[in-house]
């Protein structure tokens, strides 16, 4: 199921942990109904000059993460900015086509830090995220999708905004 690539990167993860003093924080997913993601940075004159994840999920959001850390390191904020879902599931080798979900998890939460960095540059204060509430289907009729946290008809599923299935997850 998974390629060798995705199993060293899921066996052997590079840059695993926080930075304390990052300057750019990104965190994508969902606690209660699947992976959780969050992406640190420490930028030095415009570039990635160390960033750590911490990832809660599957071998292949493991994968994802540690990857994305190997080709994000030593970027250029633009560079950084480029770096697409596409671009880890390819240096990955390949994901199996029910977790390419994971990859999106990835290049989200990178550039939700180069966005909080960008922020804080700036003197942006950012609001906390509008849902922070438990997974229940009391939000009106809704739901979220564990993936991309979009909201959802609680019947649906399928994620048309991730291209995720949600019959085992919703």
């Amino acid at each position: 199921m998974y390629n060798k690539t995705v199993m060293n990167h899921f066996r052997h993860p590079r840059n695993v942990g926080v930075i304390e003093d990052a300057n750019g924080v990104g965190e994508v997913g969902n606690p209660l109904c699947g992976d959780m993601m969050t992406i640190y940075l420490k930028i030095l004159d415009d570039h990635i000059e160390d960033i750590k994840f911490q990832t809660f999920g599957c071998g292949s959001a493991i994968a994802v993460s540690s990857m994305l850390t190997e080709i994000a390191m030593g970027k250029s904020i633009e560079e950084a900015k480029s770096i697409t879902n596409k671009d880890v599931a390819t240096a990955l080798e390949g994901l199996p086509k029910n977790k390419l979900h994971c990859s999106n998890l990835g290049a989200d939460a990178l550039q939700l830090a180069i966005k909080d960095y960008e922020d804080r540059k700036a003197g942006v204060t950012r609001a906390e995220p509008k849902r922070k509430d438990e997974h229940e289907h009391t939000h009106g009729g809704k739901c979220y999708c564990p993936y991309c946290d979009i909201e959802l008809d609680t019947e649906t599923t399928f994620c048309d905004a991730c291209q995720s299935s949600l019959e085992e997850e919703h």
